[in-house]
């Protein structure tokens, strides 16, 4: 065996081949994994480019060496390893992986390095590698080193907050609130209490697992992390706080426990704060120490012993101690000064209490944990019936600051009996008063169950629309913002219409201060205003205000304007308004100079302009307003779809979309033509956006029935049908598939185009549409349409294969069933289809053979034809308009007041008498009573029908049994057809009227 052989079948082949399906399993794999998906995805980007490599590698002839062998050991090695850590990362728990996603990165990094290393000394070690080889695998390789994995930024800034909480000891729980949020977003999970509760204990349960596995370091810095976790609302339950206060409280006696000596700065003489000890082992508090030094001291104020002024040891355990003891005094101060609260009948003892009770929340957040637990929101609530309004005022406080960025003690506020009502109350007193139960109630509002609550106390709204407009700018600030919060509650918006907030709004809109202005201009973008509500505000003049606000202000205030302006421009009669008055000028300006500076006021400029399209659709073509006047206009708003941002090319898609259908849409569909709209819509609908590519089918199918066909033909490809039949297959949105079925009926019907249609498989989906189109459904009605007029191009008789392949599907039973339910144009697209198949028939009729002989009086009885072709016909071989039972309503459809259902029947009718079936097939036209109808278009005032029906009674009237039956019905509307037609109808009346022997073959009628 040689050397060749010897790899192409030895150990090293095996190798590679277990290298190639390890890769497999990686990208497989790294699809689910949790954490550091960007790495993961470019590591397995590298590795995709390497199989095929490998691929070729393990055919190529080459001689390998011992160092060939050891590049593809290490690589297998490696690109296992990096398999089992993408396994491991789909796997653990997302709270796990966050926490370790440094070192997933640095192990990420580490493997593609090492696969990098091995993959390029294949070249050195290996002889016969082919050039190609060779040099794929450089140039994998100077990719591969250039590449620096990063931990995600939201990742990074997380883990800094982790190991800064950690570093400060912070026991805030707001901070472990927001900390937690953030690594809810960040793993990609609801930041629901019960949902991120789960996710901890699933980390709890891997810090065990490391434990186990004696991963020491890593479980230690762990337990930190759950400590500091902890601390956050979603760790446990009210209630399970409520029992772990409780049995710590209850454990530590009733009375106040004074400070023990050591706890005392021996320089300042008060307990300690920040403790730290100097070189001569000696304890102060910090600032004393510091200051001592700073004053020239250089040695122990106890012992007067020389000390290393740069030597500070922070004495952690005995700020632990005296934590911990003013915590335990804390505790019982609280329980005490509820019952003395609750006690006392004299309001300056109750004053007392509620300082030293308002002193303790101010200190430190969890001084206001433990008010709660033990229910002083209750007691707060009850003693704002006080008679004295200093006792109620300070209460206001206090709730205010529990309240402040605290949801749980929200929902306990407004969920105590009548508590909304009391500080509602509150309102309507003296100013400072009002004052602090506007503040309160402005901190409650930020909560949705809150909200609901405040808006619901009568008289509530009418008094903040008041205070809004007061003298008191704090509180009038506070009114208004707190409006805002409100404002979400359709309820609410017809209170405050009713107190006349909107003329308010108005006028501080234009007059108010920039902060006031920019809550008014955020009520405008985010209330769900009424239809008469928007009028209202345009007819009160906010158009002017808001695009000062829009033109002339920061960016914040830019932003808030437009999502105003976009709000009130939905209402149609709006939209039209800011046409008018130039409003969409400066708009269509910014977009077109890309003066934007963020993607979301891009999107929401070109969400106005979609509206005001929109708005142009809807007037009065005789005092048309156009919103893009000029061609410039088009020329530069249709090129931005190319623009990455989906939000921003769908808007200016449907912007084009609703002009197509406004009375400007000719001069609209011309322009986007001349702007090369196809291709970019052709591309488009392949994009991943499904909203973005449903926009642009919808946009397509417009330009399509009216574009030049040459563009076409340029545009669409076999891949454009494909995508196409997928768009059929599983879209979910109906406007897309109608919009796709639209562009696949007006696509040229030239043979090309047909055979890739039929190759892509949508003449089924084409069938089951029609089949479907009984359900009146007025969406559904449409597709049937499109799909009949897209089963058109297969019916045509110049290719009798395809009418063959599109019959066996058994359409034409179908198309009969349409011609009596369904719409106007199903109707009319159904006999146009019809007739191109029955023109077929007579060709496709199979003839009935003689049988002669001896024995034929044993031979099967004989085959009876067909009444007017003669021969043997079915639907599905020779498409016979008998067979399928369409004469009757044919016939029927000949009385409708459309004329193209009209015309269409009778193009359809009109295949029975051609040729050699004239007299056949005047005698079944005859039969179901149509030659009457067909008589009746000589006085239509369509010259088209005209034109049919003296075709059709110019063939029938040669045969002397139908000229004496109905010629003398059809001699006035012919006579007056030569009267007071000319031209070609003119001349055809004539030449019937000479076959009734009423004109001369002379005559100069013709």
């Amino acid at each position: 065996m040689t050397v060749v052989d010897l790899f192409t079948s030895g150990p090293t082949a095996t190798a590679i081949s277990q290298i190639i399906d390890t890769i497999g399993e990686f990208l497989f794999y790294a699809s689910d994994v949790l954490v550091n998906k960007d790495s993961f995805k470019e590591l397995g980007a590298y590795l995709e480019r390497i199989m095929p490599v490998l691929k070729e590698l393990r055919k190529e002839k080459v001689s390998d060496s011992e160092a060939f062998n050891h590049a593809i050991e290490v690589m297998n090695r490696e690109t296992k390893d990096a398999k089992l850590l993408a396994l491991e990362c789909s796997k653990k728990s997302k709270f796990y992986l966050l926490m370790n996603c440094r070192s997933i990165v640095k192990r990420l990094e580490n493997h593609t390095k090492e696969i990098s290393k091995s993959l390029g000394l294949l070249p050195l070690a290996a002889s016969g590698l082919s050039a190609g080889i060779s040099e794929d695998i450089e140039k994998i390789c100077d990719n591969m080193e250039e590449t620096g994995f990063k931990v995600a930024v939201a990742d990074e800034e997380i883990l800094e907050k982790i190991e800064s909480g950690i570093r400060e000891n912070n026991v805030n729980r707001s901070y472990a609130n927001n900390l937690i949020t953030l690594i809810a977003e960040a793993v990609g999970i609801t930041n629901e209490r019960s949902t991120m509760k789960v996710e901890l204990e699933e980390f709890k349960k891997e810090i065990e697992n490391a434990r186990v596995d004696k991963k020491k370091a890593e479980a230690m810095q762990m337990d930190q992390i759950i400590a500091l976790l902890e601390r956050a609302d979603a760790a446990s339950s009210p209630c399970e706080r409520k029992l772990k206060y409780f049995a710590k409280r209850q454990s530590l006696g009733t009375r106040i426990l004074e400070p023990l000596q050591s706890f005392y700065c021996p320089i300042t003489h008060d307990v300690m704060m920040e403790p730290v000890e100097t070189s001569s082992d000696q304890t102060f508090e910090r600032s004393a120490i510091e200051k001592w030094f700073e004053e020239g001291n250089k040695s122990c104020p106890l012992t007067m012993i020389p000390l290393d002024t740069s030597v500070l040891r922070p004495n952690k355990t005995l700020k632990q101690s005296i934590e911990e003891w003013k915590d335990r005094n804390t505790m019982i101060t609280i329980a005490t000064l509820k019952e003395k609260i609750h006690q006392f009948g004299d309001d300056d003892q109750v004053m007392e209490c509620l300082k030293t009770v308002q002193e303790l929340c101010e200190q430190r957040e969890q001084h206001r944990e433990w008010l709660m637990l033990e229910d002083y929101i209750l007691v707060l609530i009850q003693i704002l019936s006080s008679k004295n309004r200093d006792i109620r005022n300070r209460a206001l406080v206090i709730l205010c600051i529990l309240a402040n960025d605290n949801d749980e003690a929200k929902e306990r506020i407004v969920t105590v009996d009548d508590a909304i009502v009391s500080i509602v109350h509150s309102l309507g007193r003296r100013p400072e008063e009002r004052k602090l139960a506007v503040a309160l109630l402005l901190e409650l509002s930020r909560n949705d169950m809150a909200r609901e609550h405040i808006g619901n106390v009568q008289g509530c709204i009418l008094l903040l629309v008041t205070m809004s407009n007061g003298d008191d700018d704090q509180a009038a600030r506070d009114a208004t913002e707190l409006l805002y919060n409100l404002s979400y509650s359709d309820q609410n918006v017809i209170l405050m219409a009713k107190a006349n907030y909107f003329t308010h709004l108005l006028q501080r809109l234009s007059t108010g201060p920039d902060d006031v202005k920019m809550i008014m201009a955020k009520t405008l973008a985010e209330m769900e205003l009424t239809d008469h509500n928007k009028e209202s505000l345009f007819d009160g003049g906010v158009l002017a205000p808001l695009l000062h606000l829009f033109l002339h202000y920061d960016l914040q205030m830019k932003k808030v304007a437009t999502k105003a302006l976009r709000n009130l421009s939905s209402l149609k009669r709006n939209g039209l308004e800011m046409i008018r008055q130039g409003a969409a000028r400066p708009l269509l300006d910014l977009l077109f100079h890309h003066n934007i500076q963020t993607s979301s006021l891009w999107e929401d400029v070109a969400g106005i302009i979609m509206q005001l399209a929109a708005s142009a659709t809807s007037q009065d073509a005789e005092t048309l307003v156009l919103l893009l006047d000029s061609d410039d206009d088009v020329f530069n708003l249709f090129p931005l779809v190319s623009v990455t941002q989906p939000g921003v090319q769908q808007n200016i898609i449907l912007t084009f979309y609703v002009l197509c259908q406004s009375p400007s849409s000719s001069y609209i569909k011309t322009k986007l033509n001349q702007c090369s709209a196809i291709p970019e819509l052709v591309k488009l609908c392949e994009n991943e956006n499904m909203n973005l590519r449903a926009s642009a089918v919808k946009l397509f199918s417009r330009l399509v029935e009216s574009c030049d066909e040459t563009i076409i033909l340029e545009n669409v490809d076999k891949k454009c049908i494909d995508t196409l039949l997928q768009i059929l297959e599983s879209s979910s949105d109906k406007e897309e598939i109608l919009s796709a079925m639209g562009i696949i009926c007006h696509l040229p019907e030239i043979d090309q185009i047909t055979q890739w249609i039929l190759d892509a498989g949508i003449l089924p989906i084409i069938y089951k549409y029609v089949q479907h189109g009984r359900d009146r459904d007025l969406q559904r009605s449409n597709l049937v349409e499109e799909a009949i007029g897209a089963l058109h191009r297969f019916t045509v008789p110049t290719n009798l294969e395809w009418q063959k392949i599109a019959a066996e599907t058994g359409i034409i039973t179908v198309l009969v069933q349409l011609l009596e339910s369904g719409t106007t144009l199903t109707k009319q697209r159904a006999a146009l289809c019809l007739a191109e198949f029955s023109k077929s028939t007579v060709r496709l009729s199979r003839l009935i053979l003689n049988r002669k002989g001896l024995l034929c009086c044993f031979s099967a009885p004989k085959e009876i034809g067909c009444r007017v072709h003669g021969g043997i016909c079915t639907v599905k071989s020779s498409f016979c308009l008998l067979e399928a039972e369409a004469i009757r309503p044919l016939t029927r459809n000949l009385g409708e007041s459309d004329d193209g259902v009209c015309g269409a029947s009778l193009d359809a009718l009109l295949t029975l008498i051609e040729g050699e079936k004239l007299e056949s097939g005047s005698k079944v036209l005859a039969t179901e009573n149509a030659i009457p109808l067909i008589i009746k278009f000589l006085s239509s005032s369509s010259p088209e029908l005209q034109e049919k029906s003296l075709n059709v009674l110019e063939r029938i009237f040669q045969l002397v049994e139908f000229k004496q039956l109905y010629g003398s019905s059809a001699q006035m509307p012919l006579v007056d057809l030569t009267q007071r037609s000319s031209g070609r109808v003119r001349s055809m009346s004539a030449r019937v009227l000479a076959h009734l022997n009423v004109l001369h073959d002379q005559s100069s009628y013709f």
